[in-house]
Parts: structure tokens; sequence; C-alpha cells
């Protein structure tokens, strides 16, 4: 860790103690990471909570170029996902629960049910009316 102030997102010891192991070292041959990762991962979930732009990342993080290349270079990987369900697994396991869920609820509001759309049908069914109905 650095010796910047903490932010409410920065992870915790547990918590990155928890992921560390999935973030990707870097890759062989290259230019040697100057960066620590626990960083990186700490920036991207400041402007995820915040909401801010990258651009307006605070200085006493890395770049905010370096940030964005990593967090697409880790979505586009599937990072992300890998943790979200390693997490979720995790929670189920405290929890008592299987890793995975063994039952799913759809509702009808989930579903799509017509190919154009309900709205897009719905809009051309109106027209179609209202230009039958005849006034008196």
């Amino acid at each position: 860790m650095t010796n910047r102030a903490s932010y409410p997102s920065d992870l915790s010891d547990k918590q990155w103690a928890m992921i560390a192991s999935s973030i990707p070292a870097a890759k062989p041959g290259g230019r040697p990471r100057k960066t620590d990762p626990r960083e990186i991962v700490n920036a991207i979930f400041y402007v995820l909570r915040t909401g801010c732009s990258w651009r307006s990342l605070p200085h006493d993080f890395p770049k905010w170029q370096l940030v964005y290349v990593y967090f697409r270079q880790w979505e586009q990987d599937g990072l992300w996902q890998r943790l979200n369900d390693q997490l979720r697994e995790a929670v189920r396991q405290q929890a008592g629960r299987e890793k995975q869920p063994s039952a799913a609820i759809i509702d009808s509001q989930s579903v799509k049910t017509t190919q154009k759309g309900g709205l897009a049908a719905m809009m051309q069914a109106r027209k179609s009316t209202g230009a039958n109905v005849t006034s008196s």
C-alpha cells in the first residue's frame, strides 16, 4: 500500500487477500510492472464507487490512462466476471448454501416476449386502431 490517504472505496487487507491471486501477473518478457496492482484496483473501485470520469481520478492514484487500460484489459479478459462469480460462491458458502443456486425465478418483466419488443408492437397496434376510428 502507498502512503496516500485512504478512500472509502479502498480495499481492506482482508478484501485484497481474497482477490489478489486472481489479478494477472505482469506479462513475461515485457517491461517490469512499476505500479502496485492493488493501487490499480483501488483506483478502479474509486471511479466505480464515486461515478467520476476517468480523467477526474485524484492525482494520488496512478495516472488515469494506466488505470483505464488495466480496467479495459481485465474486462475483456473476463476478470471482473470471474471475480464476481468467485465472491458470490464464497458468500453463498459462508451462508451455508451450495456454491451454485439450484433454481432461478424469472418473471415476465425480465423476459422479452416478442422479437419486436413489447412497446414497438403496442405502438403499431395503436396507430392502426386509431386510423380506423371515425369521429361523429
